[in-house]
Order: C-alpha cells, then sequence, then structure tokens
C-alpha cells in the first residue's frame, strides 16, 4: 500500500473526531445556554444532515477543482468552524458553527475515498479503503471518548476548541504530506457541462440504483438502530448511562477488526461471498439482541455486526468507486448522500416499528431485511464484469 494512504487517512480521522464531539457535553451546552437537552441535541442532526446534503455539490467541485485541494480547504474550514463555536456566545451561532462544521466534514471523507479510488487499483482497493476506514472509526472513537474527558476539565468549550487546533494541525499534514506525495491538485472542466457530464455517465451505469439503494437500506436498517439501544438497554433495568456507550463502541471496535482482517478474509473468500458473510453476521446479531440478552453479550453482538456491517459497507464503497472512474468523486459523494439520508430515516421508521410492533418482530424484520440485501446485492454486482 502506498504511504500516501497514511496521509489520506489522517484527514478521515480529523473529520471523524468532530462528528459526535458535541454528544457527550450536550447537558452543558443546554444549561450554558438555557434550553433544553432535546433542542441541544439538534446540533448533531444539524452536522449529519448538512454532511448529507452537500455531498452532490462538493463531489462534483472534487472532479472540478481537484480533490487534495478540496480537502485541505474543508480540513481548513473545518477548524475555523469548532473555533467559531468555542467562541459561541447564543445557541443560535454555535447551532450554524455546527452547520459549517457538516459541511466541512462533508468534503473529507467521501473525498478522501474518492482519492483512494485514484490513487490504487481496484484489486487493492477494498485493503486500502480499509485503512481509510480504521482512521475514521479511530477518529469516532476518540472523539466521543475525550470530549467527555475535556468537557469535565474544560467545559463544554474546551471541546470545540481543542477540535479546531487539531484541524488546523491535521490541514498543515496533509498539506505537507501531499507535496512529498508530489500529488497534484488535478482539475477538472470548471463548467455546468463538466458537472451533468459526470452525473449522466454515473446515472447511466446500470449498477448504480444497486450501489446507492443497498447503502440507504442499510444506513436505515443498522446505524438507524443504534439511537435506540440504551432505551432497549434500560427496558432491560440496566440504567448506568455508560453501558450503552461501552455497547455501541463495541461496533466500532468490530470495524477496527474488519480492517485488519479484510487483507487476509478478501482473497480467501472473494467479495461476493465477503458481502454476504457480512450480511448473515448482522443478521444473526439482530436476532440475538431480539431476545434481550445482558448488557456484556449484547456488547459481543455489536462487535461482532460491527465487522458484518463493514464488511458489506466497505465492498459497497468499492463499488461506488468504480461507477464513474471519470467523476470518482461525484460518484462517491453520491454514496454518502443515501447512506446518511438512509441513517436520517433509520430512527423515525425504528420508532414507529417499535411502538406499534415491539422489539422482537422490528429487529427480526430487521435481520431477514439485511440479510437479502447482502445477498441480492453481492448477486448484482459481481456478476457483470465492469464490476470487477
Amino acid at each position: 500500500m502506498p504511504p500516501i494512504l497514511n496521509v489520506i487517512a489522517v484527514t478521515t480521522f480529523a473529520s471523524a473526531l468532530s462528528a459526535r464531539s458535541m454528544e457527550p457535553v450536550l447537558p452543558l451546552v443546554a444549561s450554558d445556554f438555557g434550553v433544553t437537552v432535546a433542542v441541544a441535541a439538534s446540533l448533531s442532526a444539524a452536522m449529519a444532515l448538512t454532511f448529507a446534503l452537500v455531498q452532490p455539490v462538493l463531489g462534483a467541485a472534487a472532479d472540478m477543482f481537484g480533490k487534495p485541494r478540496l480537502m485541505v480547504v474543508c480540513l481548513v474550514l473545518l477548524g475555523i468552524t469548532n473555533l467559531v463555536g468555542a467562541l459561541a456566545t447564543s445557541f443560535d451561532l454555535l447551532f450554524v458553527s455546527r452547520i459549517l462544521c457538516g459541511l466541512a466534514s462533508g468534503g473529507t471523507f467521501p473525498i478522501a475515498i474518492g482519492l483512494v479510488g485514484d490513487l490504487v487499483a481496484p484489486d487493492r482497493r477494498q485493503v486500502a479503503l480499509g485503512r481509510i476506514l480504521a482512521g475514521g472509526m479511530a477518529g469516532h472513537l476518540l472523539g466521543s471518548s475525550a470530549a467527555g474527558v475535556i468537557g469535565d476539565l474544560l467545559g463544554w468549550r474546551g471541546v470545540p476548541a481543542v477540535l479546531g487546533v487539531l484541524m488546523i494541525v491535521a490541514a498543515v499534514v496533509v498539506i505537507v504530506g501531499f507535496r512529498r506525495a508530489g500529488i497534484a491538485s488535478a482539475r477538472g472542466e470548471v463548467n455546468i457541462a463538466a458537472l451533468r457530464r459526470g452525473y449522466r455517465v454515473i446515472m447511466s451505469n446500470p449498477l448504480t440504483p444497486v450501489c446507492y439503494t443497498s447503502v440507504f437500506v442499510e444506513g436505515l436498517c443498522v446505524l438507524g438502530f443504534l439511537p435506540f439501544v440504551a432505551a432497549l438497554l434500560f427496558d432491560l433495568g440496566e440504567t448506568r448511562s455508560s453501558i450503552p456507550g461501552i455497547v455501541i463502541g463495541m461496533f466500532a471496535i468490530g470495524g477496527l477488526f474488519y480492517t485488519m482482517s479484510v487483507s487476509r478474509v478478501l482473497p480467501l473468500i472473494g467479495v461476493k461471498k465477503l458481502m454476504i458473510a457480512g450480511a448473515a453476521m448482522m443478521a444473526i446479531q439482530f436476532i440475538a439482541i431480539a431476545f434481550g440478552p445482558w448488557w456484556g453479550i449484547q456488547a459481543g453482538c455489536f462487535l461482532l455486526m460491527g465487522w458484518g456491517f463493514y464488511s458489506l459497507h466497505g465492498s459497497l464503497q468499492v463499488f461506488a468507486s468504480e461507477l464513474a472512474p471519470e467523476a470518482r468523486a461525484s460518484a462517491v459523494s453520491l454514496h454518502a448522500f443515501f447512506f446518511f439520508l438512509g441513517q436520517a430515516a433509520g430512527p423515525v421508521i425504528y420508532g414507529f416499528a417499535l411502538a406499534h410492533f415491539g422489539t422482537q418482530p422490528t429487529l427480526f424484520a430487521s435481520a431477514a431485511i439485511v440479510l437479502t440485501l447482502g445477498v441480492v446485492s453481492a448477486t448484482l454486482l459481481n456478476r457483470r464484469p465492469s464490476a470487477t
């Protein structure tokens, strides 16, 4: 694997640090500005929704202006907006800063995947993407855990302040790394015709509906379930707030295990079997969790679910990166757009299903959908020569 992947992983790590950073300190934010915790929670929703909505625009911008250049600009913007949030004198200003953080974060991770597609051949790309995913997952784990500690020591303003400084440092590291690697920020045609042509190529690919539908359903069924973990554990008598954090954290650790194992597993079983195995692993865990076992067993289930999720999701990312090589950033950004739309729709659908049908029927249905998704997407995406 080329050393430049480590530089690209810095961008995914930095972007992920900001994603969940405010959630542990939301009660402090609510107290400081005199709002409810529910209102303060809109900070996370604002960032996630903006992340999704800007994908088509930023993907096209990366193809036209150059992926390395746009990634550096977004890292700098991420640093500045975090610092603005630390100095916010009102909740409204803090809310706007989180919207801008979502915009900047949206221009780092998906563009990093597109850049990997430019630099690494398809037969080695899944392993390379595993390294990039590892940076992102490490950022998610450290961002949420360290934010609580920083909040206790410095108050909630210390979280965006520290993040702002780290983002600026990361931008400098990435600039130096790109220059040493000799990566030119190639530019495409800066015109609407080029933009339209790129999207026309993407939409004309017969694999496009399969990729984007699959990733939407995947985000809905799997990540859409995570907000309800704490409530289900509470119903089982587990009132400690730290336990849901541990259980959900095991999902990310399972993803890290995927990044460490994919280089050995993929040559043995191939992409199609890896996708089906990942879906089957998730389905089994949904069924196990439906019976409400002890939280320690559920933590193990989420670890295995994390491995299964990234086995399927990482494969879908590879196919998305090959939908239109001449407009790769646009294709990958649309991939992220549908993925985050699925995450946004998931809690709404799960909330309705859990309230009207109960835990076991809902999770059994999720298991069936995820397993079907894995088999169908693996079959359709691997049967065409253009998908290799």
